[in-house]
């Protein structure tokens, strides 16, 4: 059996990471791309934030679904919002 190292041991702690988020700075992000800054739209400039409240039930088939398709949970839902909510649609224009 090995001993755990003591509370305050000064080895670093390991860290996990939590998932991908969108970009702090969509410029520096296009411009390690090596794209053109000034392609991108000026809705990429701003993030919200959206919460919903669903079942535990719901919450584990989207998190198995997304595991499955080897995305985060956001990116999944990103997509699937992006999808059913594209930014230019027929039904919108006149």
């Amino acid at each position: 059996m090995t001993a755990k190292p003591p509370l305050n041991s000064k080895r670093p702690a390991k860290r996990v990471g939590i998932g991908a988020r969108p970009p702090a700075n969509p410029h520096a992000e296009a411009w390690i791309r090596q794209g053109e800054a000034s392609a991108l739209n000026k809705g990429d400039c701003y993030t919200a934030r959206l919460t919903l409240d669903i079942t535990p039930a719901m919450r584990a088939r989207i998190k198995v679904s997304a595991f499955t398709q080897g995305l985060t949970v956001a990116d999944l839902l990103r997509g699937l919002l992006e999808r059913e909510f594209p930014a230019h649609r027929k039904e919108d224009t006149p």
